[in-house]
């Protein structure tokens, strides 16, 4: 098994900016934080990395968090979240050993195909695709951009096969650079 399962992580959310207000603290993935918040205006990650999402059960748009402060929703929107509250949330674990994903031009692993075990900031520029809809994560945990550079929407990839990215919320969107998860945290 080449993740660990002793990594732990905590993140605590707060309906108000500066960690005021009510708060919610999350050691593991959270699929609805609707019962314990009404909103999210700050967050603190005291360990880890996590994923949040705009809606409940890891869905619509997403955005990387590491340890740190996020006392303010417009900083984290200024620093590239684009969506001003946060309703689930997912824990990243951490991965020893090697990354491999490979990435397919269409969705249900159709059209052209490359098998990946580093870093892209562009699969226009490296491979030739000027799109990629479906993926198969087999090694390590990932995130893709819309844009080239790793900018942009953004969304987490975890081992397993993804036929299609629309059917995951992210209609009409397209990935054109991806990045390894290689943080501690």
């Amino acid at each position: 098994m080449t993740t660990t399962g002793m990594n732990m992580g905590k993140i605590t959310f707060y309906e108000e900016k500066n960690f005021q207000g009510r708060s919610y603290e999350c050691m593991s993935d959270c699929s609805d934080m609707s019962s314990n918040m009404s909103r999210c205006q700050s967050c603190r990650v005291d360990s880890g990395c996590f994923m949040v999402y705009e809606k409940n059960n890891y869905m619509g748009q997403q955005f990387f968090m590491r340890r740190g402060e996020y006392n303010d929703m417009h900083r984290m929107q200024s620093m590239g979240m684009m969506f001003d509250n946060i309703r689930s949330c997912r824990m990243i674990p951490f991965h020893r050993g090697q990354f491999r994903m490979k990435i397919y031009e269409k969705e249900n692993f159709g059209g052209q195909s490359n098998e990946m075990m580093d870093d892209c900031d562009n699969i226009q520029d490296r491979y030739r695709m000027s799109d990629c809809q479906s993926c198969n994560v087999m090694d390590g945990h990932w995130l893709m951009y819309e844009q080239p550079h790793y900018k942009g929407r953004m969304m987490y990839m975890r081992p397993g096969e993804y036929r299609s990215f629309r059917d995951m919320g992210m209609s009409g969107q397209r990935f054109m650079s991806m990045r390894r998860i290689t943080d501690m945290c």
